[in-house]
């Protein structure tokens, strides 16, 4: 049974009790939420999303992430019965489960224009996302009031290890106050551990996902032609190449376009200025070379800002027009991460002609 919440007023000796309702409308309630989703009592990013539409038309009311990059889909109650809201749920976790980290990046974009996914986790966290994200989710069913056909069906499904839990808020009112109360139908901390969740993939020690921004400042033709990845324009785009070192191997991404690329790692990250090309038989800076990208050499005396380069051998490159894309492949908007999705590794091996042995020639 959920904690019963009761609130009185003191006055001297006497206890005045505080009367409580449910909220006068679940609508207030989501706005609450949106505001200050800390009420939960979860450490949760600012909304993700909010009235998110899934695959299947089905519309979540609001999608939060954690630190560890994991999923919170939370659902009002509203009207529905017990049986139609703990459906709805459930098929909305049938959806969230499959969802990348290209596919939070276009939902927060939708909630937040203008607004980067990647950076405003990094200033809620103070740390990158997780390059593994959504390992794990869990359901919240919101309510003001909670009837035991809805409590024994959610006590019975945590039972068998579904994520899913209630949390019940009562309104209160004194006067001109008003107040707020939570309380969870079972302990998140209860749900969490009954929960089996998704073991993170460990890192092979050897394949890494590279962001490449195709723009003025770095052209993928030239990663090409030159054998080099690269990233720059401030520390956030180009500290992440600094852990690419000799034997690793890149999977190169174009945002929005899909993997043109994987090669060897031949050597370690260098500011531009500092790396070298060959051409016509001779060694000559990278900046001295026929590039495409007009503004390679910006900033060039500032190594917080200016561009990053990593030399690599391809193994299989193709032109960004040819890019490969399909749904549920892995995709970061941080330069450098490592690479634990088995799945986008086996993809782009498979379309490129690849394996870990015997790597097609470029």
């Amino acid at each position: 049974m959920p904690i019963e919440f009761g609130l009185w007023k003191l006055d001297g000796s006497r206890a005045l009790p505080v009367p409580s309702s449910s909220l006068d409308s679940e609508g207030r309630l989501e706005e609450i939420l949106e505001h200050d989703i800390s009420v939960l009592g979860l450490d949760l990013l600012l909304i993700v999303g909010r009235q998110v539409r899934t695959r299947w038309g089905k519309v979540i009311d609001l999608l939060c992430i954690d630190a560890q990059g994991d999923l919170f889909a939370i659902e009002l109650k509203r009207d529905l019965t017990p049986r139609d809201v703990v459906a709805q749920a459930l098929d909305y976790g049938s959806w969230v489960k499959h969802l990348g980290h290209a596919d939070l990046v276009e939902v927060f974009g939708a909630y937040k224009p203008g607004e980067g996914f990647e950076a405003t986790f990094e200033d809620r966290f103070g740390q990158p996302v997780p390059d593994d994200i959504n390992q794990n989710h869990r359901l919240i069913v919101v309510a003001s009031g909670l009837d035991e056909s809805t409590e024994r069906i959610i006590d019975y499904l945590s039972e068998f290890q579904v994520p899913i839990n209630v949390v019940l808020f009562r309104y209160l009112r004194d006067g001109d106050d008003e107040y707020l109360a939570r309380s969870w139908l079972i302990d998140p901390d209860e749900v969490e551990a009954k929960a089996t969740p998704k073991k993170r993939r460990p890192w092979n020690q050897r394949d890494f996902y590279v962001s490449f921004g195709d723009g003025e400042y770095r052209r993928w033709e030239d990663a090409r032609r030159y054998g080099f990845v690269a990233g720059g324009g401030g520390l956030w785009y180009s500290r992440t190449l600094t852990a690419l070192d000799e034997g690793h191997r890149v999977f190169v991404y174009i945002p929005r376009e899909g993997y043109v690329g994987v090669g060897e790692v031949t050597g370690t990250a260098r500011p531009v200025k500092q790396f070298t090309v060959s051409e016509n038989g001779h060694d000559i800076p990278l900046l001295e070379a026929s590039l495409s990208a007009t503004s390679m050499d910006h900033d060039l005396d500032d190594p917080d800002k200016c561009e990053w380069v990593v030399p690599v051998r391809w193994s299989k490159t193709v032109p960004r027009g040819e890019a490969f894309r399909r749904p549920n492949l892995f995709a970061n908007q941080n330069t450098a991460v490592h690479l634990r999705d088995l799945e986008t590794i086996a993809h782009v091996e498979q379309h490129f002609g690849l394996t870990p042995d015997n790597e097609a020639p470029d």
